[in-house]
């Protein structure tokens, strides 16, 4: 080797996939040459199996980077070793959500305003909207494309006439393609699987006791639609207990933390998200307060008083944010934390409080005191086992009061899919706890033995 170690170039001993990562900082930078199998003196010690990762390094980089790099075979003394070519890029690299840029005979992980500088200097682009290689309309997720529809359609913010198109065509509409290629914020929404892309595109729920006494915790995972849909029906029907009384005869349960406030903060967090950091969204619930945490890019001339402050909207991912607020998950005016206080005030909770730090923000929601009411019991199983289970019971209580009900009618009442509830009634019906008597048209339900008529 007659090269030496420089800001293009780098020697190492054996192939690790750790160094995906310089490859990324090189094609995000000037270029550069790998070479596998050469010390760090620039000898080369050869490699057992060279041949091997001539296949494997191209698929692996073309499959994590979706770039690629030029691998060759080299022979120094009988001795076998790999050089990797790698190109600058026009478009910014990724390796798992992180930007690495070379810099110097260093790697840098670009984060917070660097990163945002460096997209904008490359491409003109936001991060969400940076265009993402071998990925098509095709392997994006059918359920989160039908709770867009379902919600967009529900809350007014988009008609029937808009919806009624293929699913191409409304990523086309909603910004979330470029040029034949889908934008990252599109992966983000619709695919089951964000995580290949962007690791730490989840949420994760933990409830506390005393200090750091975690008694239970979930992991909510899938497209951001998806998360968005289970959340806070996990968080309700799991982690907190309802407080009963009753007004006459009427039952009334009153959660801890109002349900828009924790709603909206919850999907202003997914929106907001810095997702390079790959931390997920954390949720801490206590019994007497509830903390909601995200990574962001905060506004320079923003504190926490501009927060709490009539505002304008300034969203980090305005792909993501456009794509909410069509859906009716949020406001695009700014009026977020003014919605959080308003649902607060009606509680009477105190009003929320947050931490405003350099690269993350938290938001501690305080509970109502219930001490003089009876609380629900609340379910230590999974996040499907918990949804199932309060459904189960909610469908069973539908079916008593109108045994001719039909599926399409409960899921209304629901506020979910027709094929949730036919799954859910399937199980039912497997399990021996409800059958069906008579045709579909004047048929009608029994719930175990026992067959409620009009």
């Amino acid at each position: 080797m007659n090269q030496r170690e420089m800001q293009n170039v780098e020697w190492k001993e054996v192939w690790k996939d750790e160094y995906l990562r310089w490859i990324c900082g090189m094609a995000n930078a000037q270029g550069g040459k790998i070479y596998i199998g050469v010390d760090d003196n620039g000898h080369v010690v050869g490699l057992s199996n060279a041949k091997k990762l001539l296949e494997d390094i191209p698929n692996k980089v073309r499959d994590t980077l979706g770039i690629v790099v030029d691998v060759n075979l080299l022979k120094n003394d009988n001795k076998d070793y790999i050089e990797i070519n790698v190109h600058t890029n026009s478009y910014p690299v990724n390796y798992k959500g992180e930007y690495h840029y070379r810099s110097g005979s260093t790697k840098q992980l670009l984060q917070g305003i660097a990163l945002t500088e460096f997209l904008m200097k490359k491409t003109g682009h936001k991060w969400d909207a940076v265009p993402i290689e071998n990925v098509s309309v095709d392997d994006l997720d059918k359920e989160s494309f039908d709770i867009f529809r379902k919600e967009a359609l529900r809350t007014k913010r988009m008609t029937k006439e808009d919806l009624d198109m293929s699913n191409a065509e409304l990523l086309e509409n909603l910004g979330l393609i470029e040029n034949g290629k889908l934008k990252r914020a599109a992966i983000l929404l619709f695919h089951r699987n964000p995580e290949k892309w962007v690791s730490g595109s989840y949420i994760k729920i933990g409830k506390f006791g005393k200090g750091s006494d975690l008694q239970y915790q979930d992991e909510v995972k899938g497209s951001l639609i998806l998360q968005a849909d289970r959340c806070i029906d996990l968080i309700y029907l799991k982690y907190l207990k309802a407080a009963i009384s009753y007004d006459k005869d009427i039952r009334i349960e009153t959660y801890p933390f109002p349900r828009e406030a924790v709603r909206e903060a919850v999907f202003n967090a997914i929106l907001h998200k810095f997702y390079p950091s790959s931390i997920p969204i954390q949720i801490r619930i206590e019994d007497h307060a509830m903390y909601i945490s995200n990574d962001c890019v905060f506004p320079k001339d923003w504190t926490k008083e501009t927060l709490m402050q009539r505002h304008n909207s300034r969203p980090y991912n305005p792909n993501l944010a456009n794509t909410f607020f069509r859906a009716g998950y949020v406001e695009a005016w700014g009026r977020g934390i003014q919605k959080i206080c308003e649902a607060c005030k009606e509680l009477g909770t105190d009003l929320p409080e947050y931490e405003v730090m350099p690269d993350y923000i938290t938001l501690c929601l305080k509970a109502i005191n219930n001490s003089n009411v009876t609380l629900d019991d609340t379910l230590n199983v999974t996040l499907d086992d918990t949804l199932n289970v309060t459904l189960d019971k909610k469908i069973l209580e539908i079916i008593l009061k109108n045994p001719k009900t039909t599926q399409k009618e409960i899921a209304e009442i629901l506020d979910i899919s027709v094929r949730s509830v036919k799954r859910l009634m399937k199980n039912l019906s497997d399990n021996g706890v409800i059958e069906r008597s008579g045709g579909k048209r004047f048929g009608q339900w029994i719930v175990k033995n026992k067959v409620y008529k009009d």
